[in-house]
C-alpha cells in the first residue's frame, strides 16, 4: 500500500506530494520531527511524542500552528486514511517558506507535514541474530551547540557516521560525545546489561531522550531489573554481558559485536529477549 503524506491541509501521494525549495526545512534543516509507531492501528505514545514535538519547536521558536489537541486528531485522522494496520508515522514542523536568507522572521509560518508509511532498518535476520557495529569516528554534535533534546531536522553528524558505517561493512555506529562518553548509535538509544543490572547514558549526557527508550525502563523496572542511567565508556559496552538498542523505527535490536569484540555470548541476550517480548506485548495491547 502506498504512503499516505498530509502537507498543510492537503492530502497526496508520494508521486504527487510537494514542499516549496524556499522552505527552510529544506534550506537549513530549520525545523523538528517525530517518529511514531502505529500498531494494529493503534498509535503508540503518541501524547508522549507529540509533547517532545512540541517542546523541540518551542527550543527552536517554532510556534506550531495547531494546537496538540487538533495534531492529534490530524494523525489519527491520517492513519485511518492511510489502511494500514502496522505504520510508521514522520510528523514534520519546518520553519515554513521564506527567503534565501537565515532569518526566520522571514517564514510567516511554518509548515506540518505527516507521512503514513511502514519502515524496515534491517531485515529480520539481524533482529533474531543481532547486529555488528562500530564506534564512529565522527562524534555527536556538542550539546552546548544544538540541544540533544531537540528532534530537529539537521541529522547530518549522524548520517556521516552511518556512512563511516557502511564503508565498514557493519550493520550500525555507535557514536561519542566530544569527552569520549558513550552517547548513542546513529539514531537509537542504547543499553548495556551487566550482572542483572541495564546502564544507559544519562539524558544530560547528549542523547535523545527516547520514547522507546522511557518505555524500556519502565518495562525492566516492572521486570525488577536494576536500571542505572550512568556515563558508559566503550571498555563499559566491550565487557558488557548484552548490549542492545532503541528506537522507535528499531524497536529492540541486539549488538552482538562492536569494534571486532563480541558482547557477551555473541548472540542475544536473555534480557534482550525479555524486554522485546515485553515491548511487544505493550505495543500491541488493546487498551
Amino acid at each position: 500500500m502506498p504512503p499516505l503524506i498530509w502537507i498543510d491541509g492537503q492530502y497526496s501521494d508520494k508521486a504527487n506530494a510537494r514542499v516549496s525549495v524556499f522552505d527552510h526545512g529544506l534550506l537549513y534543516g530549520d525545523g523538528v520531527f517525530e517518529g511514531i509507531r502505529v500498531y494494529n492501528r493503534r498509535i503508540f505514545r503518541l501524547a508522549q511524542h507529540l509533547d517532545r514535538l512540541y517542546a523541540s519547536a518551542k527550543g527552536v521558536w517554532i510556534d506550531i500552528p495547531l494546537s496538540k489537541d487538533a495534531m492529534t486528531r490530524l494523525v489519527e485522522e491520517a492513519v485511518r486514511k492511510s489502511g494500514l494496520e502496522d505504520a510508521y508515522i514522520r510528523l514534520l514542523v519546518t520553519r515554513g517558506v521564506g527567503d534565501l536568507g537565515l532569518d526566520p522572521r522571514k517564514c510567516p509560518k511554518p509548515s506540518i507535514i505527516c507521512i503514513v508509511d511502514t519502515i524496515a532498518l534491517w531485515p529480520a535476520d539481524r533482529y533474531e541474530k543481532g547486529l555488528v557495529a562500530l564506534t564512529a569516528p565522527t562524534p555527536i554534535s556538542h550539546r552546548e551547540s544544538l540541544s540533544p533534546r531537540i528532534k530537529s531536522l539537521n541529522y547530518l553528524s549522524h548520517i556521516l557516521a552511518k556512512v563511516e558505517g557502511i564503508a565498514a561493512g557493519v550493520d550500525e555506529v555507535i557514536m561519542l560525545d566530544a569527552g569520549g562518553y558513550v552517547a548513542e548509535a546513529s539514531g537509537m538509544n542504547l543499553f548495556a546489561v551487566s550482572n542483572g543490572t541495564l546502564k544507559t547514558p544519562p539524558a544530560y549526557a547528549g542523547i535523545l531522550r527516547g520514547v522507546t527508550r522511557d518505555a524500556v525502563i519502565e518495562l525492566a523496572r516492572e521486570a525488577t531489573y536494576a536500571v542505572e542511567e550512568v556515563p558508559l565508556n566503550r571498555y563499559d559496552l566491550y565487557t558488557a554481558d548484552e548490549m542492545f538498542l532503541t528506537g522507535t523505527a528499531a524497536e529492540i535490536v541486539a549488538v552482538i559485536k562492536l569494534d571486532g569484540r563480541v558482547i557477551g555470548s555473541g548472540a542475544p541476550g536473555p534480557a534482550t529477549k525479555e524486554l522485546s517480548k515485553r515491548f511487544r506485548a505493550l505495543a500491541t495491547r488493546d487498551d
